[in-house]
Order: structure tokens, then C-alpha cells, then sequence
């Protein structure tokens, strides 16, 4: 996981390159998309598709891929699977199949021939650890690249966070709740699951607007609030009053789950924990 981790700006990079010779199998603007996946792959595509719409390309939903909405009807629907052989994806495939056009991203293209309209091909940043990053981030920098952005600037402030010590008020850490808005809600719920898969730890992950509405109430001294990006007004100083620990970079979301990555595995390191097998995980579900 760790090589892993530190791998990812580059990987970042290739992916953004990639999006030019694959744009063809990719959604047009104007079109409403659909993006499914499961766990992480979500979360990603909730990522994704708040950024989509952002940049005025057309209404786009994210599902679980055992939620999604079988009733509705959309131009384009992606499914976002590093293994291939998700069960649950594969289901929904086969169920789009002459229904809408489909594209798959997967870092296993071989396990996904005949299943969808379109493949996209990301073996490169594929995985032997079970706990997924670089693949996850590169497929939302290849979709962000697709969007019009520039990736360069995020994978450099990666690089950054690559190369900085970690703060030891985070590696002490008892508690972490995650927070978003817009597009960063996913970049949360992701960081999050990272914490549960990697390192065991008790996570929770908000929008960051509703962590008032309740969830606050759990801040307190050795628990912190990790912020990505900017914060409501108020929020941090709220969270200081109750003891909380609140963090907020400035960074892109997406450079800033970076370091939550590093913070995951340097947890489990300190209990003696393998994030390559976590506990009661593989690479990938597959149900009878």
C-alpha cells in the first residue's frame, strides 16, 4: 500500500494522458450519465459527477451498484471496477446491456471483454494491495482530465504531501470524522473507508454543512475533524470549543486524501496491521 501511495502522482499524470485517446468512449457534454461502482468506486464516482455537473456537462447521479435505478433512463452509464469481476457490477452490465450505452474503467480489462459498449483501460495504476488508492484516484484524474482540468498542479501538491513528515497529533489520533462539500463529500466518505479497511479505526464521514446537525457532538479532545476543502465558516472553531482536533490543508481534496492514505497506513503500522489483507477483505467481492 505504501508504494502504492507514493505512486500516485504519476500515476495521475498517465491517467491524464490517457484521457485524450480514450474522450471518444467517455461521456459528451450535454449527456445525463450515470457513474456506479462499488465501495470506494462510489465514492469516486460521487466525486465525479458532482464535478461533472459543475462544469456544466450535463446531469450526472452516482449509484451503488447494487442501487442503481434500473427504472430510469440515461445516455451514458460508467461503471468504475478495478478488478473486473465485481458481482455486482458485472450484474448491472449485463442488465444495461441494450439498454444504455456502457463503458467500463477497470484495471483489469481482460475480465470485463464482452460486458460493456466500451473499455478503458487503467492497468497501469492497478493494485496488489487490497486496500485500493492509486487506482480509485487515478480513474478521477482521468475523469477530471475528461472534465477540462489540469491534473498537473494536484499531483504536484501530492508530491508535497508525499514528501512532508506527518503531524503527530494525527498519528495519535482515537477518532476521525471526515467532512466534504460538493465533490469533496466523496473524497470524505472515501478517506473514511480507508481508515476502517486500513487501520481498523472508527470513522465517520459527513457533508460538511450537516456534521452540525448531530455528529459534532462526538468531538472532543483526541478525536479530530478532517476537512476537505474549504470549511464552512464557524466550523473550526466550533469544533475547537468541544476539544476537537480540526484539520484543514488547503490543499486540492484530492491531494489532501493523499495524506489521509499515509496517516491510514502508518495507523496500522503502529498496531501491526497488514493494509495489503485486511481483515475479512479481498481484492474483490464476488457472491455466489
Amino acid at each position: 500500500m505504501a508504494a502504492e501511495v507514493a505512486s500516485q502522482p504519476d500515476c495521475w499524470r498517465e491517467a491524464a494522458t490517457l484521457a485524450g485517446s480514450v474522450a471518444g468512449l467517455l461521456p459528451e457534454p450535454g449527456a445525463r450519465v450515470a457513474i456506479a461502482g462499488c465501495g470506494t468506486s462510489w465514492f469516486i464516482g460521487q466525486a465525479y459527477a458532482v464535478l461533472r455537473e459543475q462544469a456544466g456537462h450535463g446531469a450526472t447521479d452516482a449509484f451503488a451498484a447494487s442501487e442503481f435505478p434500473l427504472q430510469r433512463r440515461y445516455d451514458h452509464v460508467i461503471a468504475l471496477t478495478r478488478s473486473g469481476t465485481t458481482t455486482e457490477v458485472r450484474s448491472l452490465l449485463a442488465k444495461m446491456r441494450g439498454v444504455s450505452p456502457t463503458t467500463v474503467i477497470t484495471g483489469v480489462p481482460a475480465e470485463v471483454d464482452g460486458t460493456a459498449d466500451a473499455v478503458v483501460d487503467l492497468s497501469a495504476a492497478d493494485e496488489r494491495s487490497v486496500v485500493q488508492t492509486r487506482f480509485a484516484t487515478s480513474a478521477l484524474a482521468l475523469l477530471r482530465t475528461h472534465l477540462g482540468e489540469d491534473i498537473e498542479p494536484v499531483a504536484k501538491q501530492a508530491e508535497q504531501v508525499l514528501a512532508e513528515p506527518l503531524a503527530p497529533e494525527l498519528l495519535s489520533a482515537e477518532q476521525f470524522s471526515f467532512l466534504g462539500t460538493g465533490w469533496s463529500v466523496g473524497i470524505a466518505h472515501e478517506a473514511a473507508l480507508k481508515f476502517r479497511e486500513a487501520c481498523l479505526f472508527w470513522t465517520e464521514s459527513y457533508p460538511a454543512w450537516d456534521y452540525r446537525h448531530g455528529p459534532i457532538s462526538i468531538a472532543e479532545p483526541g478525536r479530530v475533524t478532517w476537512m476537505f476543502g474549504a470549511a464552512p465558516d464557524g466550523l473550526a472553531d466550533d469544533v475547537r470549543r468541544a476539544g476537537g482536533t480540526f484539520v484543514e490543508s488547503g490543499l486540492d481534496p484530492l491531494a489532501d486524501l493523499v495524506r489521509a492514505q499515509r496517516v491510514a497506513g502508518a495507523i496500522a503500522a503502529r498496531k501491526g496491521l497488514d493494509p495489503d489483507q485486511p481483515r475479512g477483505l479481498t481484492r474483490s467481492v464476488v457472491l455466489s
